[in-house]
């Protein structure tokens, strides 16, 4: 069993997606087997979009030959989704840009979202053909953007809630620290908040989820 990681914010390990990340894989390893859990690391904005042979192969109607596939785009595309189907859990370490993902996010999504590999047009519409797992998504923003103190909208939880679907993974589980650009006090107490969901999440749906 492993953990994968995609770490999204141009500051990479000196970010509070990632720090709050970090908290997550924390608790599952704590929670996990007895031979432990290998967390795989992909920094995402190493990333760059895709190229012209993907376009191309994503407008096809079939999958072309398979020298086409060893590059560019679609050689990356082809290890990202291994990457993705190896791993038992996935966690996201993002920041919300704009209201909504940032572009390192979106190229991964971009990369792993491909026709006829992890999901299928059907004439009900696009069917995931990964395995479910578990997803947690760590979260970054400035400002807040849920409850009572919400000041900006939110693209990015609905987005990926349903893009992941897309591709078969329905199990997505959000946790923010919100407001990290209001000051010391505020990231604080946002920090206290993110601490006190993930023992909730994980205190009743770790051990399960490890043992399925």
């Amino acid at each position: 069993m492993s953990i994968l990681r995609i770490r999204c914010s141009p500051r990479g390990l000196d970010s509070e997606s990632y720090r709050l990340s970090q908290q997550i894989i924390d608790r599952l390893t704590q929670t996990g087997p007895a031979d432990g859990l290998d967390v795989v690391e992909f920094d995402a904005t190493t990333l760059t979009h895709a190229d012209g042979d993907y376009a191309a192969v994503l407008a096809a109607r079939e999958e072309p030959a398979v020298d086409v596939l060893e590059n560019g785009s679609l050689l990356a595309s082809g290890g990202l989704i291994r990457m993705l189907d190896d791993a038992s859990h996935i966690v996201l370490a993002t920041p919300m840009h704009n209201f909504t993902v940032p572009s390192a996010l979106k190229a991964w999504l971009d990369h792993v979202v491909r026709v006829r590999h992890t999901f299928h047009i059907t004439p009900q519409g696009k069917v995931g053909v990964l395995a479910d797992r578990p997803v947690y998504v760590a979260i970054s923003s400035g400002g807040a953007f849920s409850g009572e103190e919400a000041r900006q909208p939110d693209f990015l939880t609905p987005y990926l809630r349903h893009v992941l679907a897309t591709i078969g993974l329905k199990q997505v589980t959000f946790v923010a620290v919100e407001g990290t650009a209001r000051g010391p006090e505020w990231l604080a107490l946002a920090r206290a908040r993110a601490e006190a969901a993930l023992d909730g999440i994980c205190h009743t749906g770790t051990a399960q989820e490890l043992a399925a």
